[in-house]
């Protein structure tokens, strides 16, 4: 079955992702817009597009029954839901199948098994996976202290709902153990409406490796090998890269090997990715947790493999077999990634929205710019502040690195406020570049000293504005602004 038309159910860099690969199969394709969105890239370069509500996110982009409602009206066959927003509800996912579309990703029951964290965790325990040691049910907090002494401190104090690393904390002994406790339980409720929680051992010297699957009907599955994302700032990865240059071949087919078992135990199908801890010390893999959708970080796979995701993703739904045998899927070279935000490294990575004066993108060999903005966009507040990702590959990982550094500094925003230069920081840390970092890179290394988060060089003037917002519209911004940088930063 080939698609004449998909929805996208998303907006930002994926949206503008889903709808260049749909185009290049021939596949035209819907956008949803907000108010907010009325402007944004991926609604002017879908073929058809549909405003979906106001700016705000459960009006509009989580406004299940008007997307679906716009599918239908457009004559749209399938829905691809990106990442974010509603792309791992199962309830969604089950709504567009019984409207009679076609879902890209995988089915609503294997989204429900993996999204509940501790229902998966007893799931693939018992299949042989192994999880991150702690408690399968979520815990009594006048329990917490008998099971974290049983796990062993310091352990990790996770929602059960969540995701994302919000409402995550560390606790280093009984005393701090109360106090995270309370918080993380908050935290969930106030998120994911779920105020439960759960204990994980945590490691300190651990990289977070992760592996791309692809499953086929028949029970057939893929991996396309791994990636690390090991450099995180509050659990959030910010610069990614493929393969992992930590591990061993042995074990990058341990690993493997294990994403595979893991995805046909549970009849996985579509793109996914199994996210595993890697323990430096013991030199073992322990399954963290399934995102089943398409990752940020997919165009480092994409890179070192040739296999674009999002086509493999649309063919899958269609009902394809594989394209390729295992041993046929090969890696070449070495890709990085660095993501880049609308934020202010200075101040506390506070969300930066706003009209972008000016925008300079990278270009050169071997790099490549998945983004959802433009000159002259205004950059909303209300949704995650990505920009763009800047993508580099090279023959080796050094030359990868270089390329990347060499693109990030050729770019220039002027208007908002970015993470470019704490990038280049990261870059150029002697922990990354020799690859003996950790997932706490950032925390122990002190990178977060005299941060810059704008450009120095002379900008073009910005073009004039045809409205002026009022004074009370620019205070409500501010404040919103204010709210969701706090919200990020407790986080």
């Amino acid at each position: 079955m080939s698609f004449r038309k998909i929805l996208v159910a998303n907006r930002g860099e994926i949206a503008v992702r889903v709808i260049r690969t749909a185009r290049d199969m021939g596949i035209k394709t819907v956008a949803i817009y907000s108010d907010a969105d009325e402007r944004a890239l991926h609604a002017l370069l879908a073929d058809e597009r549909y405003r979906v509500g106001p700016p705000e996110p459960s009006a509009s982009y989580l406004n299940m029954k008007a997307i679906i409602d716009i599918a239908l009206r457009s004559g749209a066959e399938a829905v691809h839901p990106g990442y974010g927003f509603l792309a791992q509800n199962a309830a969604f996912a089950q709504k567009v199948e019984e409207s009679g579309l076609v879902w890209i990703g995988p089915s609503p029951d294997v989204i429900r098994l993996v999204g509940d964290k501790l229902g998966a965790r007893r799931f693939f325990s018992s299949h042989g996976i192994p999880v991150v040691p702690g408690t399968f049910e979520a815990v009594d907090p006048r329990d917490a202290a008998s099971h974290a002494e049983e796990i062993g401190y310091p352990v990790m104090v996770k929602p059960a709902g969540g995701g994302g690393g919000i409402g995550m904390f560390v606790a280093w002994s009984s005393e701090e153990l109360e106090e995270k406790l309370r918080r993380a339980s908050s935290l969930g409720q106030s998120y994911f409406g779920n105020a439960a929680v759960y204990l994980e051992k945590y490691f300190p010297r651990v990289k977070h490796i992760e592996v791309q699957v692809l499953g086929y009907g028949q029970g057939r599955v893929l991996h396309l090998f791994e990636r690390e994302c090991s450099v995180q700032r509050r659990f959030q990865k910010v610069v990614e890269e493929a393969p992992s240059p930590s591990i061993t071949p042995e074990e990058r087919e341990t690993v493997c090997s294990l994403a595979v078992k893991a995805a046909s135990s549970c009849g996985y199908t579509n793109a996914g990715t199994f996210e595993f801890l890697f323990d430096l010390d013991s030199r073992k893999f322990y399954l963290l947790e399934v995102n089943s959708r398409i990752q940020v970080e997919h165009p480092v796979t994409e890179a070192v493999t040739g296999i674009d995701i999002v086509e493999q993703q649309i063919l899958i739904a269609g009902g394809a077999d594989a394209p390729l045998k295992q041993d046929e899927v090969r890696l070449r070279g070495h890709a990085v990634e660095a993501r880049v935000y609308a934020e202010d490294p200075a101040n506390g990575f506070a969300p930066s929205p706003g009209r972008i004066t000016f925008l300079e993108v990278p270009q050169g060999p071997w790099v490549r710019v998945d983004s959802g903005v433009y000159e002259g966009f205004e950059v909303p507040h209300y949704y995650d502040p990505l920009l763009m990702k800047v993508i580099a590959w090279g023959p080796t990982r050094s030359d990868a690195v270089r390329r990347l550094r060499r693109a990030l500094s050729e770019l220039r925003i002027g208007g908002v406020k970015h993470n470019k230069h704490f990038l280049l920081r990261i870059l150029d840390h002697s922990s990354f570049l020799d690859a003996s970092y950790t997932t706490r890179l950032l925390e122990d290394e002190n990178l977060y000293r005299g941060l810059e988060s704008e450009d120095k060089q002379r900008m073009l003037p910005a073009a004039p504005r045809e409205e002026k917002p009022t004074r009370r519209e620019e205070q409500s911004v501010a404040s919103a602004w204010r709210i969701l940088a706090r919200a990020r930063h407790s986080a």
